[in-house]
């Protein structure tokens, strides 16, 4: 990946595979989710255009050089829409009234066209994967690659729309080289894996007591699904 990426990664200096070892260099940074939402706001958008360009370099790879390296991951949207509803029946309770209306109408919607050419992608780039410079707000490096596999290179788009914002979305998106039709669709795709990830992510910070995932779902469905 490090000869891929426009970022730093993580590079392993040694592994023990007998052991399931594998050692690297702590990256530099951050986590975005640490900052307050705020600070994820006034610098979303800059931070949207890097990781932009992040995908843009990992979508352009042949999956083929990739074949025996990571796995496909790409599962119908009738299917997120199903496990979303389950994501949603456990954490109903949490979400502010004024969003439930919009909520059960996304369940109750058909997903978008199905059709896609699957590329490799990281396959979890929220923010808690995205490591920052607190001072410079530069993006310092992008952790956690044990996901990454060929899957729907809106996924990642729809990540950085769920946890960062439309503006901050828009901004990665712009990086895309595609034609107007296919931004168009991707843009489509990645607001649904968006709207359906949240609760899913809003169910991790309430099973394991973290707040800080709680906060950052609860804050996206003002845009998520506005009342």
């Amino acid at each position: 990946v490090a000869d891929i990426s426009p970022l730093p990664v993580p590079e392993p200096t040694f592994t023990v595979a007998e052991q399931g070892c594998l050692a690297y260099y702590k990256l530099p940074g951050a986590p975005l989710l640490d900052m307050s939402r705020h600070q994820r706001s006034a610098h979303g958008t800059s931070i949207g255009a890097t990781l932009g360009e992040l995908l843009t370099a990992l979508h352009a790879v042949p999956v083929e050089r990739l074949a025996d390296l990571v796995d496909v991951d790409h599962q119908p949207l009738a299917e997120w829409r199903q496990e979303a509803t389950e994501n949603y029946v456990t954490v109903a309770g949490q979400v502010p009234a004024a969003h439930r209306r919009p909520v059960e109408a996304f369940l109750d919607a058909a997903p978008p066209h199905d059709g896609c050419t699957p590329t490799f992608s990281h396959n979890d780039l929220g923010i808690e994967h995205v490591l920052i410079d607190p001072v410079a707000w530069t993006v310092t490096g992008i952790i956690d690659w044990s996901d990454a596999a060929v899957v729907d290179p809106a996924y990642d788009f729809g990540l950085i729309y769920r946890d960062l914002g439309p503006a901050a979305a828009r901004a990665a998106i712009s990086s895309c080289r595609t034609d107007a039709d296919d931004l168009a669709a991707l843009s489509e795709r990645a607001v649904f894996y968006a709207r359906c990830s949240v609760f899913e992510d809003l169910a991790h910070g309430i099973e394991t007591d973290q707040g800080r995932y709680v906060d950052k779902s609860l804050a996206a469905m003002e845009w998520l699904f506005p009342p």
